[in-house]
């Protein structure tokens, strides 16, 4: 059996670690009516309060992030829309879809992302990590995107393909997709329960639920249906953990729950594409002259004129948010283009792969129907990938052996901290090249963090003159020691 064979540890007594996301997890969903099993691990775990999303806060950015304890600067996986040349120069590729990221890892001869993953760190220390995911083919490949020594398990994908027969065999019939996607949230609980928990399973497992984003996007936050997915996906997280109870296996599990992104309501009605042509900024849809993948604009030849007119048009409009750009040189917080951040400000100042430009829509604090806030000016009924708070504040919630319990957080704490401190459970060392840290403070280990007692926050700000008055683009940052978290950022204007 595969749980048993293909994929054993040696052993079944040494600690292992689940990672599971619930994809789109607002906090404030997490409440005894909507969630009581998360909830409660919540309520009797440790909590960090102050975790963050990855900017763009979308969910192969993130995916890719938690994977490799780096940001975009470092994974070069710099949004759900990503543009490759040499894959295709007309138009960006799509990084859900498993086929595009493979050809973007053939164009880069192996180099999809440009740094060391989780699964590849395990594999060397001898240690193995399987992936089982209700989402995107995309999402769960970058979550161990060379599957080592593991597998990748999905409705639409199993990797090595060699196990599918085994899979299907052991876990029964893949569920087809539906809305909310309660059948494949089970599937995938099933096989989490029957080939990464069961006895002689990989060192590390992890579960990625596409709800409540994917019903979310299409109805809304709080909608009934929305509800009923956030429902679904509590109780195969109740069922895994009832499971753990029931085959004693408590006392050997350390586990992380987290998210990829938050949510917002959008009230925008205009794209960035028919802005940009409706002002003759791009010549059209297909053109080579300005290419758009989703917020990062790539401009030909990386001409410095028209970067600056399409600057200073986007800062020109009432629902356009921040603008970022290139820094003027190493460790500039302001970008080149007056009145821009840098990249660099962001963690998003890839050396080969990043825009000439990053822009976001605007947003405010206003709440839905449903009583929920934070609307962005976006178009569709409701999503992610902007620098407000409600996208970028989730949770971070873990139990287990390692950890505090009844506990809660205020330092701050990012998805880019997830692998380094998988690796310090997995008693494996955390290469110097990640982002991210051990979350220490919410463990039982005596290890002093760096700086505890000095949490800092600051914001920067960059300021230029518009045809109506100024254009402000603020960040706000929270330091602890030499780490960085973004907390959100906002764009300001004032009239003449």
């Amino acid at each position: 059996m595969l749980g048993t064979n293909s994929y054993a540890q040696s052993g079944n007594k040494e600690t292992r670690t689940l990672i599971v996301f619930f994809d789109g997890l607002r906090p404030d969903y997490i409440t005894p009516e909507a969630m009581p099993n998360l909830y409660t691990f919540r309520e009797h775990g440790a909590y960090g309060k102050q975790h963050h999303s990855v900017y763009p806060t979308v969910t192969r950015v993130n995916s890719s992030a938690y994977s490799t304890g780096s940001y975009p600067a470092k994974t070069g996986l710099m949004g759900n829309t990503v543009y490759f040349p040499e894959v295709d120069s007309l138009k960006g590729l799509n990084t859900g879809e498993v086929e595009d990221l493979r050809r973007i890892n053939q164009a880069t001869n192996g180099k999809l992302l440009t740094t060391v993953s989780l699964g590849e760190l395990l594999q060397a220390g001898g240690k193995r990590m399987m992936v089982f995911s209700s989402g995107s083919t995309g999402q769960a490949f970058l979550q161990n995107h060379t599957v080592s020594g593991g597998g990748i398990i999905n409705p639409s994908m199993i990797l090595p393909e060699s196990m599918k027969d085994e899979v299907i065999k052991a876990v029964g019939p893949i569920s087809p997709h539906a809305k909310p996607n309660a059948a494949q949230h089970k599937w995938v609980a099933d096989a989490l329960i029957k080939l990464g928990l069961a006895p002689g399973g990989p060192a590390v497992s992890a579960i990625w639920f596409s709800d409540p984003d994917g019903t979310a996007h299409a109805d809304g936050i709080g909608a009934e249906s929305s509800m009923a997915s956030i429902k679904a996906v509590d109780e195969q997280f109740g069922r895994i953990i009832q499971y753990l109870k029931d085959s004693h296996q408590e006392g050997i599990y350390n586990i992380l729950v987290s998210t990829d992104h938050g949510f917002v309501t959008h009230a925008g009605k205009q794209n960035l594409m028919s802005l940009m042509i409706g002002k003759g900024l791009k010549k059209s849809t297909n053109s080579d002259d300005v290419i758009i993948a989703e917020g990062a604009i790539y401009v030909k030849d990386h001409d410095k004129t028209v970067i600056e007119k399409i600057v200073k048009t986007l800062q020109a409009q009432q629902l356009i948010g921040p603008v970022f750009t290139k820094g003027g040189k190493p460790g500039d917080l302001k970008g080149w283009v007056p009145g821009t951040l840098s990249f660099e400000a962001i963690h998003w100042n890839h050396p080969t792969r990043s825009a000439d430009i990053l822009v976001d829509e605007d947003w405010n604090d206003d709440k839905n129907e449903k009583g929920y806030a934070g609307t962005s000016f976006s178009g569709g009924v409701a999503g992610h990938g902007g620098f407000s708070p409600y996208e970028v504040h989730i949770a971070l919630m873990a139990a287990g052996p390692a950890f505090k319990k009844g506990y809660a957080s205020e330092l701050p704490t990012s998805n880019v901290d997830i692998a380094p401190t998988v690796l310090h459970l997995q008693g494996l060392a955390v290469p110097q090249q990640m982002d991210g840290r051990v979350v220490y403070e919410l463990m039982n280990e005596k290890t002093k963090l760096p700086a505890t007692s000095k949490v800092k926050t600051d914001t920067v700000e960059a300021t230029t003159a518009t045809s109506s008055g100024t254009y402000t683009v603020m960040i706000h940052r929270t330091f602890l020691g030499r780490y960085i978290y973004i907390d959100y950022a906002k764009a300001k204007r004032t009239e003449k």
